[in-house]
């Protein structure tokens, strides 16, 4: 635990946080958290506020280190002013005015009624109340006035928040029942007149007196803003990891183009070897073809040359004639006798 979250008993004492209730007007389920009873009112036990204060801040820290946003509410009067300049100081939501019904329950309808806000305003910066009545211009400018007076808070607010931090449960009951039905879970400062079993963390002090809301207030303050730079410190780290697997993937992408580049070029070069070899054994074998062309023309008689006399051969005299033989007669051919 961060020991920056922890205030002094003494100081806790100067600033009037032991002081509750009236005994007649105190919650039997603040038990727990009351150290005594002095002239009627119910003196809170410190070490409980300390211990649940501690819880608290942890809790915001880890909240706002995983960059969800705290909804700050107070709508009692001495916390009003308090709430509000913590919020904005932490650039988180705050309801000071009333709690709205459906903030977090229908939360899509107050977008809508934000939405509608930002285009009163549009008009107005834009001109666009110049043809309008009298009328119709107060009319639309009371409807901006209350839009901004209950919403103007929550107008960065784009999602549910990660918790609620309230200022008097019993007062905000609305606020506490919203954000159990939703699942948000709930951290307040609480008196002793109050239910500690509706909220998830209690911080039981005092939250009439504003020196007492102050300097426990200050200490959530703290615990959210070390969150904040937590997440932005995780936030700039996840951004140079980004930058520089970025920057890994395009050298592999341009060391890939290069090797691609290469490979295209040698199997340029190895096509225009392939080429040439190919025309060269094409020239050869055009070549060889001419050369057997010519071989054969050379080897055929010339035109107009006389064809060789046919030899006759006749059987000698005095021998027989082979059987089955003719001889030329008168009449035609004639076979020989034996």
């Amino acid at each position: 635990m961060n020991p920056s979250y922890i205030v002094p008993i003494k100081t806790l004492l100067e600033r009037g946080v032991h002081f509750g209730h009236r005994a007649s007007r105190w919650n039997p389920k603040m038990a727990p958290y009351i150290h005594g009873k002095r002239n009627q009112i119910h003196i809170i036990d410190l070490k409980e506020t300390l211990r649940g204060l501690l819880r608290a801040a942890g809790f915001l820290e880890r909240l706002s280190a995983d960059g969800k946003q705290v909804l700050m509410v107070g709508t009692k009067r001495q916390a009003q002013t308090l709430i509000r300049e913590t919020a904005e100081k932490l650039g988180m939501p705050y309801v000071t005015e009333r709690w709205l019904g459906g903030t977090l329950t229908n939360f899509q309808t107050i977008r809508s009624r934000l939405r509608r806000l930002e285009e009163l305003e549009a008009m107005e910066a834009g001109g666009g109340f110049q043809n309008l009545s009298k009328r119709e211009i107060a009319r639309l400018l009371r409807e901006k006035r209350k839009i901004a007076r209950n919403l103007e808070g929550i107008r960065n607010m784009q999602t549910l928040p990660g918790a609620l931090l309230i200022i008097d449960p019993k007062k905000e009951k609305t606020a506490v029942k919203e954000a159990r039905r939703m699942g948000i879970p709930s951290l307040a400062i609480l008196d002793t007149d109050c239910d500690p079993e509706t909220v998830d963390i209690p911080i039981p002090g005092n939250d009439d007196a504003l020196r007492s809301l102050q300097v426990l207030t200050e200490k959530l303050a703290l615990a959210i803003s070390n969150g904040r730079q937590a997440h932005a410190q995780f936030l700039a780290e996840e951004e140079r990891r980004r930058s520089e697997e970025e920057a890994k993937k395009l050298e592999a992408k341009k060391a890939k183009i290069e090797q691609q580049k290469r490979k295209a070029a040698e199997q340029l070069e190895l096509d225009k070897v392939l080429k040439k070899a190919r025309e060269e054994r094409a020239k050869r074998q055009a070549e060889e073809a001419a050369r057997e062309a010519r071989g054969g023309e050379d080897s055929k008689p010339a035109a107009g040359d006389a064809a060789p006399e046919a030899v006759k051969t006749e059987a000698p005299v005095g021998e027989k004639a082979p059987k089955g033989e003719t001889k030329p007669g008168p009449m035609g051919p004639e076979p020989v006798e034996g």
